[in-house]
């Protein structure tokens, strides 16, 4: 896995972010969309709130405050592929959905700061990182800090695509 490569990747998808973020009016933001589901409001929310929690579990890996365990070989498939397998419905884990709000731009923007800033300070500490060390992930089973990266950079790309469909559906019922 190329950390440069994925790095290069999770900044190029979250400018995308915010680029679709400054296309939006504050009551399009949080309207729910014609297809049901999350508005654009609560997939921002979602999505940063989760990638900084998968940045906190990075660093644990960093610091070696991990376990030893195999990473599942389904797991390794959707790391290596950089997707989750489509066709799929994905269900939230209840502690994540839980966290999921409809929020203002401001505070989006503000995510989006918050996850650059920890990126910018963890990037560079990914490669001395033991590979053997690995903090749980709620669905994928247990990562080290490599593949906590990479897991953002697919997740990131994966609620991407869903705002491409919310958009869809509000144009689609215009």
């Amino acid at each position: 896995m190329n950390i440069a490569k994925v790095h290069q990747s999770i900044l190029k998808v979250v400018n995308a972010y915010q680029t679709k973020l400054s296309t939006k009016g504050e009551e399009d933001f949080v309207l729910t969309p014609p297809i049901g589901g999350w508005s654009y409001s609560e997939v921002y929310s979602h999505i940063f709130d989760s990638s900084l929690l998968s940045l906190m579990a990075l660093n644990n890996c960093i610091k070696g405050e991990g376990e030893i365990k195999p990473t599942h070989f389904g797991t390794k498939a959707v790391l290596f592929f950089g997707a989750l397998p489509p066709g799929k419905k994905y269900i939230v884990p209840k502690r994540l959905a839980e966290r999921v709000k409809k929020i203002n731009l401001m505070a989006a923007q503000q995510f989006i700061v918050d996850f650059e800033l920890q990126l910018l300070k963890l990037y560079p500490l990914v490669n001395n990182a033991n590979p053997k060390i690995k903090v749980k992930h709620p669905r994928l089973g247990y990562l080290n800090a490599k593949q906590w990266l990479r897991f953002i950079e697919v997740h990131l790309n994966h609620h991407l695509k869903q705002l491409k469909r919310i958009e869809n559906s509000f144009q689609l019922h215009q």
